[in-house]
């Protein structure tokens, strides 16, 4: 484990601007499952942008970047491909996604989060927070508006 702090950056839809700290809302995702809380953020704006790629459409509604500080104990699985592999299409079949193992292992350690390599930029990096508290994370700032355009064209 490595105790961390630093910026962070999330994009959300603009109606969320009000409360950027609230955790996921799918009941399921990369590193949460079974009513689990988790809060997904990148340590570039580029790395947000890239991340989110995948759930962006043409007529989305408006998003925001929001910047964030965390202070947390972490689980580091940087540089580790097997927990960046596209989850969805396992969770689709009605499978459990490998990647819960790590986050689960994660939690099981007294871990607040873990660190992970982007899949499709492995150069960049990503946080998942489990602990959402004051204390691990807190805003920076206000949110500006997020454009996808120039995220969309980016190789995969």
């Amino acid at each position: 484990m490595i105790e961390f702090s630093g910026p962070v950056w999330r994009i959300l839809f603009q109606s969320q601007a009000g409360s950027p700290l609230d955790p996921a809302r799918a009941p399921e995702g990369r590193f949460h499952h079974g009513g689990q809380s988790a809060l997904y953020a990148s340590l570039s704006e580029v790395g947000a942008g890239i991340a989110i790629r995948r759930y962006v459409s043409a007529g989305d509604p408006a998003r925001v970047i929001q910047r964030c500080q965390v202070t947390a104990s972490l689980h580091d699985l940087r540089g580790r491909p097997e927990v960046s592999l596209v989850w969805q299409d396992i969770a689709a079949a009605d499978l459990p996604s490998p990647t819960w193992a790590y986050s689960d292992k994660a939690r099981a350690i007294g871990a607040q989060g873990m660190l992970y390599s982007s899949r499709s930029r492995p150069d960049l990096s990503h946080l998942v927070l489990f602990d959402i508290t004051p204390t691990t994370i807190r805003t920076v700032g206000q949110p500006h508006p997020w454009h996808p355009d120039a995220y969309l064209s980016l190789d995969p």
